[in-house]
């Protein structure tokens, strides 16, 4: 991907290529410990609220209309959203990890297609 912006698991294991790791998950990958997980950002302001999360379930039919209300509390969330733009903007490589199972239903599929101006990627045609 030449964005530089990518996402990974954060059970994956680092790659030299990964840039500056941003968590962007509420709440911290069961099992890992900070050293192992080699983050060196933790943005957890900037994921889903725990209403939305929960609503989600990481039910993939649900997938579409998450994503469209998610981005409308990235809308809401300027100053953390913000934030991460600037570390993008400084680091040539920026991976944004996630601990769901899922690879294709997740916040930093959204997060990462926001950032990159794809709003209707998802149906929403915002």
């Amino acid at each position: 991907m030449d964005t530089g912006i990518c996402i990974r698991r954060v059970y994956e294991e680092p790659s030299a290529d990964d840039g500056l790791r941003v968590l962007v998950d509420r709440l911290w990958p069961r099992g890992k410990s900070k050293q192992n997980a080699h983050i060196d950002v933790w943005l957890k302001d900037i994921a889903p609220s725990k209403k939305l999360r929960s609503w989600f379930g990481h039910i993939p039919e649900r997938f579409d209309e998450f994503a469209s209300r998610y981005r409308r509390e990235l809308d809401a969330n300027t100053d953390t959203v913000n934030r991460l733009r600037e570390l993008i903007a400084d680091h040539p490589r920026v991976t944004l990890l996630y601990g769901a199972k899922d690879s294709e239903h997740n916040n930093a599929v959204v997060l990462r297609d926001y950032l990159l101006g794809e709003r209707d990627r998802h149906t929403d045609k915002a």
